[in-house]
């Protein structure tokens, strides 16, 4: 019986192996080629960092555009509020705009009259909110609304009476409300002009407010006192009053 192989039988022959290179060598491939990842994870890195840092400081310029801390310093809010305490405030419940603005950019509309909205609400009598001191806006003072715009405000025998209402004021604890007589408020009934209005400190015996320096303007008002947060036996949200 014939033993050769089939192929060789139908005159197949193995295909001879590769033929050197010319220079007479094998070519060599190396086992560890060059790594390119390094650099594209460097690269990748450098990209989400800085995509982190711009997001980190997006979200801390919109909180800071809607909430800002402030620390009591004084004790004209007593016994509401004591002197080192840190709070939060919500600076967009007051957030207001003027649909008019635009229109005064028109020539020949440089007189329209403002027209203000507030989509939330605008400050209410009882609340406690931070605002830019009149006579000096790089501070900041924290009182309580007791009048507001058109109101009629009168203080006479130490209470306050808006439109002729006394008005029940509980956080005083009994103190009475006196008024300079030569301040606005300590000759009679008199109205809060439109776009202000009347603020005052609990500690109505040691507070500098609107029987001092007059009304407040409504744009000068930063935001409602919102969350105590230090020191942590007094956390908890700041208790404002509705009359």
């Amino acid at each position: 019986m014939d033993q050769t192989p089939p192929r060789h039988r139908l005159g197949m022959q193995p295909s001879p192996p590769d033929a050197p290179a010319a220079d007479g060598l094998w070519e060599h491939v190396p086992d560890d080629q060059p790594d390119e990842a390094p650099p594209l994870r460097v690269r990748h890195l450098v990209r989400e960092l800085v995509e982190t840092a711009i997001f980190i400081l997006l979200v801390f310029f919109i909180v800071r555009g809607i909430v800002q801390n402030f620390k009591i310093e004084g004790t004209s809010m007593e016994p509401s509020l004591h002197t080192g305490q840190y709070i939060l405030v919500n600076k967009l419940v007051y957030f207001h705009f003027d649909l008019n603005a635009p229109i005064r950019l028109l020539p020949g509309q440089e007189s329209q009259p403002q027209k203000v909205i507030y989509p939330f609400h605008q400050p209410r009598r009882g609340d406690i909110l931070v605002f830019e001191y009149p006579r000096d806006v790089s501070k900041d003072y924290i009182k309580r609304v007791i009048g507001l715009p058109g109101d009629t405000l009168e203080i006479r025998d130490g209470k306050v009476f808006v439109n002729d209402v006394p008005l029940s004021e509980p956080y005083l604890n009994g103190a009475a409300t006196a008024c300079p007589g030569s301040r606005v408020c300590g000759n009679g009934p008199f109205v809060i002009p439109e776009g202000k209005i009347f603020v005052m400190g609990d500690n109505r015996g040691n507070s500098s407010d609107s029987r001092e320096w007059d009304a407040l303007p409504l744009d000068r008002v930063v935001g409602q006192a919102w969350l105590i947060y230090y020191p942590v036996s007094s956390w908890g949200l700041v208790l404002h009053h509705d009359y």
